[in-house]
């Protein structure tokens, strides 16, 4: 996954993502830059403090003198104590706030992509980029950042006294720069590709993970356990071996530069020496190039460490903006038509053609044609891949054709703002979807102003009650990841309980009683058939006998439909109706 490296301005560009939030926190920047000057200003006061000391208080044997040498550097140290804690409180808090918004805005952004976008992305991988990128912004932002910047300061002021100090031993030690700044920029981008390459890889290790735990009943029945840890601990080694090149990259960059720059300070304090022992210069002035050589040295130290981090920090901001500048292709129009109401529920297919993205040489609905009456009860039937499920994906524009049109009330679905149009339908789908929440929130999810009185009648409308009633905090239980404190009959009915208050004009079934035993299903495709009642329903059913009392069946065959009729005329016609059916009824 890990692309050739751009070059390193380029890369340092996707900073510029963190404009808008970082224009949001202005107090925080204001006082971060307030007390780094501060602190800054007093380290570099240091240096000169002690020149004082040595060339007053020592060369001179004045006691006065050198107590007030020393409580001078102490109202020093003061205050860079308290300016570099307030510096750190600022920045730090920049960092959570700046990771907040941006780990929000892409978690909502996300949510608006169409089903192409997750058919071809493994959801651990957004994971990974929700957590693991969005922390190396958070850290970058709440600390490298801010010691990269000081490194800066810190470089510029203590460069610029050494030129004050002594401008002849300035100019020997301007002389080791191009030394110092050459290994930076030929390892800096080895660095900056393995950096982006070790991102890489562990997202790739988060998608492996994300995988398994969540099949991890199907890996406990086929005993995987062993085979699925190998997978993902060569996940993780790949991860670990990239890792290890970069921080030894990182590590022998630091190293050089270090010893660089204390090889100039060496050089310049030997020269210094000489100077002093000539009478030409005094020790007080060599002390005070020394200690500002050190400063420098440090922050050029100090900019070689966070340059990879900076580098890693820019290839998740990169990562982060490929998926935020990733368009929704299905989104509402821009000046969306308001549909009739009351709505009446009509549905109608226009030589419909449709080919999944990931399946192009396909054709999961070809040329097809249907129209569905107000208050009409279709049942979709057909083998495995006809095109049933695609039907209701294309309804709730999860998906848009690709030739034909399909209408609502005489509305192309296109036209319709989101929101409204998915607002007229409730779904049941085959493989109920709970959440890890209480009872009452999952069903709740079909309308969130519902209360407790409507949120407990649905329940008794998909025959839920009795169970949720009989947990341990009745409605307020919670059901655990995916509601694994239920059976699967028991989740479907939450399921359908959520189906029954969002209280929509239209209905789609898919195999809405799959999951329910023979009883249950009984009860529940009667509290079913009394919300069909006054509502336009599509249902889809593999099991014949449930679909049987349909105004109309539909029989779907490689995208196409047909046949359709009542049950009765399908059986008379002997196609693949009839076909299904003694497959199913003849023992």
């Amino acid at each position: 996954m890990a692309d050739p490296a751009p070059d390193t301005p380029r890369r340092l560009g996707a900073y510029r993502r963190l404009l808008p939030y970082l224009r949001d926190q202005r107090a925080l920047i204001a006082g971060w830059l307030v007390f780094l000057a501060i602190s800054s200003a007093a380290t570099l006061a240091l240096p000169a403090a002690a020149r004082f000391m040595i060339d007053r208080g020592f060369g001179q044997t004045d006691p006065e003198q050198l107590n007030a040498g020393f409580i001078g550097l102490f109202a020093v140290a003061v205050v860079m104590a308290f300016a570099g804690a307030a510096r750190y409180f600022c920045v730090t808090l920049l960092g959570e706030r700046v990771a907040a918004a941006l780990r929000t805005r892409l978690y909502a952004h996300l949510l608006t992509l169409d089903q192409a976008f997750f058919e071809r992305t493994r959801s651990g991988e957004l994971v990974s980029r929700l957590a693991a990128d969005t922390e190396l912004v958070q850290t970058v932002v709440g600390s490298t950042l801010s010691l990269s910047v000081r490194s800066v300061v810190m470089l510029i002021g203590s460069t610029t006294m050494l030129v004050v100090t002594s401008p002849g031993l300035a100019g020997l030690t301007a002389l080791v720069i191009p030394a110092v700044i050459l290994p930076i920029v030929f390892l800096g981008r080895r660095v900056e590709r393995l950096s982006r390459e070790s991102q890489d890889r562990i997202a790739d290790a988060s998608a492996v993970a994300a995988e398994s735990l969540n099949a991890v009943h199907t890996v406990q029945a086929y005993t995987r356990e062993p085979y699925e840890s190998r997978r993902y601990a060569d996940a993780v080694t790949r991860a670990l071996g990239t890792a290890r090149r970069r921080i030894t990259t990182t590590a022998s960059l630091t190293a050089m530069v270090i010893l660089l720059s204390f090889g100039a300070i060496t050089l310049v304090l030997w020269a210094g020496a000489h100077d002093v022992l000539r009478g030409t210069m005094d020790a007080g002035v060599l002390a005070q190039f020394v200690l500002y050589a050190v400063v420098a040295a440090g922050s050029v130290g100090g900019l070689t460490e966070v340059w990879g981090e900076l580098l890693r920090c820019a290839g998740a901001l990169g990562r982060i903006g490929e998926l935020l500048d990733t368009p929704a292709t299905i989104a509402s129009p821009a000046e969306p038509v308001a549909l009739p109401r009351p709505l009446r529920g009509e549905l109608r297919f226009d030589d419909v053609g449709f080919r999944y993205p990931t399946r192009p040489d396909r054709a999961a609905i070809d040329g097809l044609d249907l129209v569905v009456a107000p208050g009409e009860t279709i049942a979709l039937v057909g083998p495995s891949g006809a095109g049933k499920t695609t039907l209701f994906q294309l309804l709730l524009r999860f998906h848009d054709p690709q030739h034909g049109r399909i209408t609502l009330d005489g509305i192309d679905l296109r036209a319709l703002e989101l929101a409204e149009l998915r607002g007229c339908f409730a779904l049941v789908p085959q493989d109920p979807v709970l959440f890890g929440a209480t009872a009452a929130d999952n069903i709740r999810f079909g309308r969130l102003d519902a209360d407790e009185a409507q949120v407990e009648a649905a329940a008794r409308a998909a025959e839920a009650h009795d169970f949720l009633a009989a947990l341990p905090d009745r409605y307020d239980t919670d059901l655990g990841q995916r509601g694994v404190r239920l059976s699967g009959g028991q989740q479907q009915r939450v399921a359908i309980a959520r189906a029954v208050l969002r209280d929509a004009p239209i209905l789609l079934l898919d195999e809405a009683t799959s999951s329910l035993d023979a009883q249950s299903e009984r009860l529940v495709q009667h509290a079913l058939e009394n919300l069909m009642a006054t509502r336009t329903t599509l249902v889809i059913a593999h099991r014949l006998a449930t679909v049987q009392r349909a105004d109309r069946i539909v029989v779907l065959d490689q995208g196409r439909i047909v046949a359709q009729g009542t049950h009765a005329e399908l059986l008379r016609e002997d196609g693949l109706y009839a076909e299904l059916a003694r497959l199913q009824f003849v023992s």
